[in-house]
C-alpha cells in the first residue's frame, strides 16, 4: 500500500500532470474496496441524502449524518485523501459558525480536509478555515445544495455573464485558500480555460476531459440505478441488474430448497 495521500500531494498532481482520481464512498466496505484500487480521495459527499436516504435532493442531509458515515468511512481508509461534505445550513449562517462544524468533521469524524459549495460568498469561511488549518476544497458550477434556486439539477455557466462569473468566484476561491475546486456541470470549454487559469487542482463532474481530476459518485458508477442516465455518466458495471440476479437467484434457491444444503452447514 502506498502512503497515505495528502493535501499537498494534490498541488503536486497537477504540477507534473498526473490526473486525479476521485469518488464517493459512504461506508466503511466501500472505503476498503477503493482503498485497495489505489483512489487518490474519497469524498463523504452529502449525495448520501439521494443514494443512502432515498430523498430528493441533498438539502435534508445533516451534520451528523456526514459526521456518522465520514467516521465509518476512515475506519478502512488507510491510503486516499478523506474529504467531507459540509450540508446545506453548516457553513452559510455565519463564518463563526462554518470553522466550528468544519472543525467537527476533523475533530470527530477524523476528516482531512472539507468540501463546500460557493463562490465570493463563503471566502470569509474558508479564509478562517484555512488559517485554522482546515484545508477546504471549493464547489462552483451546478452546486446541489442550490437546488431549489437553479429550478432542479441543471447544467451552469453556460451564458457569458455566468461564465465571468464562475471564473470570478473560481479566482476568489483559490485567493481564499481552498487547496482545490469541484466544477460540476459546466462547458467543458470553461472548466478548461479555468483549469489552466488556475494553480490549484480542479476535480470535474460533467466537466469535460481536462481538469485535473475527475469525480463520480460510487453508486453511478456501478450503475446500481438503471434509471439513472446522466449525459456525463459512464457506468463501469450494470450494478442494477447484477444485485437483482444474484437475489433472485437465492431467493429462488432458498423457496426450491436448495440453499443451504448440508455443505453450508455446521
Amino acid at each position: 500500500m502506498s502512503s497515505r495521500i495528502t493535501v499537498p500531494d494534490f498541488i503536486k498532481y497537477k504540477e507534473r500532470g498526473e490526473k486525479i482520481a476521485m469518488l464517493t464512498a459512504y461506508d466503511a466496505t466501500f472505503a476498503r474496496l477503493l482503498d485497495q484500487v489505489c483512489i487518490d480521495a474519497v469524498l463523504v459527499g452529502d449525495s448520501l441524502g439521494m443514494v443512502i436516504q432515498g430523498k430528493e435532493n441533498t438539502l435534508g442531509v445533516t451534520l451528523e449524518d456526514i459526521i456518522y458515515h465520514t467516521t465509518h468511512v476512515g475506519r478502512h481508509l488507510k491510503r486516499a485523501l478523506l474529504i467531507s461534505d459540509m450540508p446545506f445550513m453548516s457553513y452559510q449562517a455565519s463564518s463563526e459558525e462554518a470553522l466550528k462544524n468544519a472543525g467537527r468533521l476533523l475533530k470527530e469524524a477524523g476528516a482531512q480536509a472539507v468540501k463546500l459549495e460557493g463562490g465570493e460568498e463563503v471566502c470569509e469561511s474558508i479564509y478562517r478555515m484555512v488559517k485554522a488549518g482546515i484545508p477546504v476544497m471549493g464547489h462552483l458550477g451546478l452546486t446541489p445544495q442550490s437546488y431549489h434556486q437553479f429550478g432542479g439539477f441543471k447544467a451552469q455557466g453556460k451564458t457569458e455573464s455566468a461564465q465571468k462569473k464562475l471564473m470570478s468566484d473560481a479566482v476568489a476561491l483559490e485567493e481564499a485558500g481552498c487547496f482545490s475546486i469541484v466544477f460540476e456541470s459546466i462547458p467543458f470549454e470553461l472548466a478548461k480555460t479555468a483549469t489552466q487559469k488556475l494553480h490549484i487542482p480542479t476535480i470535474g463532474i460533467g466537466a469535460g476531459p481536462y481538469c485535473d481530476g475527475q469525480v463520480l459518485v460510487i453508486y453511478d458508477l456501478l450503475g446500481l440505478d438503471a434509471r439513472f442516465n446522466p449525459k456525463f455518466l459512464k457506468k463501469y458495471a450494470q450494478g442494477e441488474s447484477i444485485i437483482c440476479e444474484s437475489v433472485g437467484q437465492y431467493v429462488r434457491e432458498v423457496k426450491e430448497k436448495k440453499f443451504p444444503t448440508e455443505e453450508h452447514s455446521f
